[in-house]
């Protein structure tokens, strides 16, 4: 088995035997390993078997022949010293011998129809067998005898998902790049828990295990690798129960096929865009609230400390409230015409989208529209007074022509809601 030194047995102290540098300790270890993978055998089920297995092990592979011998190997330790019936499955897009390998030594092999790291796994959790399924990269990152210790985790505290935690963990020497360590891992993890109250430290750890039944209710659907934040966040949103366990985080075999930027932005847009309140209503309220405070400051001639605001101050002010209006609306119609994971929850877009109807809104728009065309028809009248000439612009005259703008779209807005709503 490659690389064997140093890989832990137990969390969070690392087996390291001196006797391992002896002849006979190691001729006893390799008999040891033998009677393992010779039980784990015994115990692994094929795709058409009528057993059904109770552990399905899950890998996507990518050109991994460097790593997924050792991989297996760990996975059969861990279902010999588990002695349940297992199905370790490779769900493969490789061009190199990791197929060949893997089916040597008892994985069953799937090939996506479809590329993509996301739809890798949901192709294989389709067709997994188990009624508790792990899931792990195939680079020997991640040390998959340490199933059992997450298993008991799931069964001992009757949660939905085990994830391993490399963060709260150890992460060894080379094994994560420090940006992805101290900057990338830690920052997306924070977006997580702040949109989607998530609760978890290490929220992109790929070493994990879960119930059929949770999978089945989470209903993912990415393809790529915003796959590991869909889980979490479909969790959350379907309240099921999500605990952590620290890991040792090892340095991988193999080429890296992870693109730090790319991969990055595909999760932080999955989980904006699934979350509409955080990206559009809340944004949209605070611009609103500033624009109206700016304004009415600008308009009563109230000074904020030794600072009056004037005319300039006032056409801000607009611009902040419409855009605001604007930014706010985009979080209804995201809301309506979308299926987020997170809905918005704040008041206004809730009776927004709740019970407000076409009717309502387009009255209500009607209305605003009317008291600011009806000042702005004074200004005509006294400009045709006065010749056409010009006439001083004035923070009554800006006030209308906000709430001429903000009425209009709100009407149009309400038709809009209408017609996708129906």
């Amino acid at each position: 088995m490659k690389r064997s030194e140093g890989r832990d047995q137990t969390y969070p102290t690392e087996a390291e035997s001196t006797s391992e540098s002896l002849e006979g300790g190691l001729e006893q270890e390799t008999d040891h390993e033998t009677t393992s993978h010779h039980e784990a055998d015994n115990l692994l089920v094929g795709p058409d078997s009528e057993q059904m297995p109770t552990l399905s092990i899950v890998m996507p592979t990518l050109n991994e022949e460097a790593g997924i011998a050792e991989c297996i190997e760990r996975a059969k330790t861990a279902i010999a010293s588990l002695g349940l019936t297992a199905e370790i499955i490779l769900s493969d897009s490789s061009t190199d011998r990791t197929p060949e390998i893997g089916q040597e030594m008892g994985a069953i092999i799937y090939e996506p129809d479809q590329p993509g790291y996301g739809y890798a796994y949901r192709y294989a959790f389709d067709r997994a067998r188990g009624d508790y399924v792990v899931m792990g990269d195939a680079d020997t990152t991640y040390d998959f005898e340490q199933i059992p210790r997450l298993l008991a985790h799931l069964r001992d505290e009757d949660a939905d998902m085990v994830m391993g935690s490399r963060l709260e963990g150890e992460i060894k020497p080379g094994a994560m790049p420090s940006l992805h360590q101290y900057i990338g891992n830690p920052l997306l993890t924070k977006f997580l828990n702040a949109f989607y109250g998530a609760g978890v430290s290490d929220a992109h750890s790929g070493f994990r295990i879960f119930t059929k039944e949770a999978y089945e209710t989470m209903g993912l659907e990415t393809t790529g690798m915003e796959f590991a934040s869909e889980m979490i966040m479909e969790a959350g949103a379907k309240d099921l129960t999500i605990v952590e366990t620290p890991i040792i985080y090892h340095e991988r075999e193999g080429e890296e096929t992870l693109e730090s930027f790319k991969d990055g932005w595909r999760h932080v847009r999955f989980m904006l865009v699934n979350a509409p309140g955080y990206l559009f209503s809340a944004p949209g309220l605070l611009l609103c609230l500033v624009g109206l405070a700016v304004m009415g400051l600008a308009y009563t001639g109230i000074s904020v400390g030794s600072v009056s605001l004037g005319i300039h101050s006032m056409i801000a002010g607009s611009l902040l409230t419409i855009v605001g209006y604007q930014i706010g609306s985009l979080g209804v119609f995201a809301a309506v015409t979308s299926d987020p994971i997170q809905k918005p929850e704040d008041p206004i877009t809730e009776r927004v989208t709740g019970s407000l109807s076409l009717e309502h809104g387009a009255t209500a728009g009607l209305a605003v529209f009317g008291l600011g065309g009806a000042y702005a028809g004074i200004l005509v009248y006294q400009w045709i007074l006065n010749g056409f000439s010009t006439l001083e612009f004035t923070m009554g005259s800006l006030v209308a022509f906000t709430a001429i703008i903000i009425g209009l779209q709100t009407v149009f807005s309400s038709f809009f809601l209408s017609a996708v709503n129906r």
